[in-house]
């Protein structure tokens, strides 16, 4: 199995009138196709400037007709959000849309403000989420939809519209602790992870003690997310990363400070030095990034490497020239030097 490589945008806001923020985020996306990049996923958020694509479907369309292989998705989608129906027919048309080229990401999101907006109590969005999945995966792989549940019953309803995949389009799920690695491993759920190579390995060893390899079925894809800026000299990557990453936390961190609390599960520092430190940013020369990211797959055993080309500021220019960089000198070395096994 070869080490593969996929994006992670939260599509956050800059400067750029939205129109134009789009279009040059598209224009970034097909140069992900053209670079061979596997995956791109994108986030869901609402009601703050760390998400642009608060529909991702709607976005995730534009992203279809736009590229050619290129591989894609939400990660995640916020299921607690969605009557499970209309999403299911959604997720069908995308995967039509592609060709088959849809990844479908589905979590219950971390922001309780976010969600609380919509009128939904986050103290049920576990529950919430298990019968929206149950119901999706019904309707994906059947003609007819039956389920009682909590929040939602249905009796013999027919599902008309179907994927291009089959049974269904892989499923992708962010990994926050091991026992969310358990969780995705007892589901068939390919992840991915923003944590340090070390947290990444006890998450990969915990999912591969739960899961089951299907005969036939793909092995499983390990996920490790980082900030990517490249340049030439480490003080003008520095210096770009730097400026970018401060707007991109004042994003993330908009709503938190806003209602006078702290996120859930995560933490970011304000600067991305803090993130250089302990190896989930890299912001540096290619010959660096090679030797730096080198370690980290070794050691974490993961056989995703997931980048972040766009956050905060960086002009497309700047995302462009780094994922450059990153096509011609890291990920040949990469696929060259890092040997990935199947589960």
């Amino acid at each position: 199995m070869a080490l593969e490589f996929g994006i992670f945008d939260h599509v956050d806001r800059h400067d750029l009138p939205l129109r134009d923020f789009y279009e040059d985020r598209f224009k970034l996306i097909e140069a992900y196709d053209r670079a061979g990049i596997y995956g791109y996923h994108c986030a869901e958020h609402h009601s703050t400037p760390l998400g642009m694509a608060p529909s991702p479907s709607v976005y995730l369309a534009g992203v279809s007709q736009r590229t050619k292989t290129l591989c894609f998705g939400p990660l995640v989608y916020t299921l607690a959000l969605y009557h499970p129906l209309r999403l299911a027919e959604e997720i069908c048309m995308l995967d039509q849309m592609s060709r088959g080229r849809f990844l479908l990401g589905i979590g219950k999101g971390i922001s309780p403000i976010e969600v609380g907006y919509y009128g939904i109590d986050f103290k049920n969005a576990d529950k919430m989420f298990a019968e929206s999945l149950a119901i999706i995966m019904q309707a994906l792989t059947k003609k007819t939809v039956n389920f009682e549940g909590e929040f939602f019953n249905f009796k013999n309803v027919p599902f008309e519209v179907e994927c291009f995949r089959k049974p269904h389009p892989p499923l992708w799920y962010g990994v926050v602790n091991p026992d969310s690695a358990e969780r995705a491993a007892k589901a068939g759920m390919n992840f991915i992870s923003n944590s340090t190579a070390t947290a990444v390995k006890a998450k990969v060893a915990r999912y591969t003690a739960a899961h089951t390899l299907v005969p036939g079925a793909a092995a499983p894809k390990f996920g490790m997310n980082r900030y990517m800026v490249l340049a030439e000299t480490e003080e003008k990557a520095l210096e770009i990363g730097r400026r970018a990453y401060r707007r991109w936390w004042n994003s993330f961190m908009a709503l938190w400070q806003k209602h006078g609390t702290a996120p859930t599960n995560v933490n970011y520092p304000p600067e991305i030095d803090g993130q250089i430190a302990d190896g989930r940013a890299i912001v540096t020369t290619p010959a660096r990034a090679v030797e730096l990211l080198r370690g980290q797959l070794e050691e974490s055993g993961a056989n995703y490497m997931v980048c972040r080309f766009a956050f905060g500021d960086l002009s497309l220019s700047e995302s462009t020239r780094s994922l450059e960089l990153f096509q011609r000198h890291v990920m040949p070395a990469l696929r060259e030097s890092v040997p990935v096994a199947a589960e």
